[in-house]
Formats: C-alpha cells, structure tokens, sequence
C-alpha cells in the first residue's frame, strides 16, 4: 500500500505508519492527486490497481474483494462503487445520490468514476497512461472516460465520505462545477485551466 503524502499538516503519514504492523505502507511524496496517484502506481507491481481518497471510509469489508472478483469475472478495466455521506445534510446526500446516478448512466455513454474509489486493471490504467498530471482539477473523471463502456462497472455497495468539499466551497459551487465538468468532457482545455478547486485545501 501506498500513502501519497502532499506534505499534509494533519498527521497523516505519522497515523498511517503504525498500521505497518498489520499492512505493508510505504509513504510516497505526493502533490496534486494525479501526481500522487501516478507515483504510487509506477511502484506497484500487482496486477489491479486501487485508488481511494484519504477521507474515504471503506466500512463494507467486502467491497474490495467483490470489486476484485467483478472485474476479474467480466473483464473489466475500471470499477467503482456508490458514495454515502451518512454524516452530512439533506444537500450533502442529494448531491452524492445525484453523483451515483451520473456513474450508472454513464455506462449508456462515456464511463465515469471519481477518485473517491477506483479499481483499474494495471495493464490498462499503464496503456491510458495514467492520470494526465498537467490537468488541475478532475483528472480521475477524465481518465475514467477513456475505458470502453462494456469494460466498466459500478460494484454494489458504497463507500463513505465527509461533507468536507461542500463545507469548504458551498453545494451551488460544486454542483456548477461538476455540470461544467460534464459539458465540456471532449475540452481538454477546461481541464488544464485552474478552477480553484484546490484552494480551499489551503
């Protein structure tokens, strides 16, 4: 496993550590996820690949393993699962239920999935070239719309997050945000541009 750490003020890479105990951590410099993500996928050498948030609670003990066993039963080169914000508001949990939605449609269309929880087939996450570390905000919604549509798959379940983003930037922001995300998905330009998205990590 390992810990891409963008110099984090919280204690991350020291809380991690003593898991070493029952997990094999390696603690990696990070910086923008797609850079932390990239350098801790060039290390691996297992043949899936998986990517989560820090702030992710993965509460299902079976969600990997059935993930895993999807993926290997159909094929697959991306899976991913539902969002639950079971801590935060009406908005808060209309928004994720909303992201949901968009993941399992998008199966009709042009695949999608967050950086929350994404589950790739190494060989094709390697042949995609990974994530794009020149993009400033949504690199895990660009690369996700590379995967073929039969080679995508939303495992039941759910992972859980915070309300932290919303907290942060406001529900009318994000929600902007993401629908300008979606309706500019063939503009590599609007991707390289910086939306601010990470100022409110400062």
């Amino acid at each position: 496993m390992y810990l891409a750490d963008a110099n984090s003020s919280d204690g991350t890479s020291d809380i991690a550590r003593p898991y070493g105990e029952w997990l094999n951590i390696e603690v990696i410099p990070g910086g923008i996820p797609s850079v932390g993500r990239n350098s801790g996928a060039r290390l691996a050498r297992s043949k899936y690949l998986l990517f989560i948030d820090a702030d992710m609670e993965l509460a299902d003990p079976t969600l990997i393993r059935r993930s895993v066993e999807l993926m290997k039963q159909k094929r697959l080169h991306c899976v991913t699962t539902n969002i639950s914000c079971p801590g935060g508001g009406f908005f808060d949990r209309a928004c994720y239920a909303g992201n949901n939605t968009m993941q399992h449609l998008s199966r009709l269309c042009k695949p999608f999935s967050t950086g929350m929880f994404m589950l790739w087939d190494k060989t094709c996450f390697d042949r995609l070239g990974g994530f794009h570390e020149g993009v400033l905000f949504a690199e895990d919604y660009l690369l996700s719309q590379k995967v073929a549509r039969g080679r995508f798959r939303v495992v039941p379940g759910k992972i859980l997050t915070t309300n932290r983003r919303f907290k942060k930037m406001g529900h009318f922001k994000l929600v902007r945000l993401f629908l300008k995300t979606a309706l500019n998905t063939w503009n590599e330009s609007f991707f390289l541009r910086d939306h601010k998205y990470w100022e409110s990590e400062a």
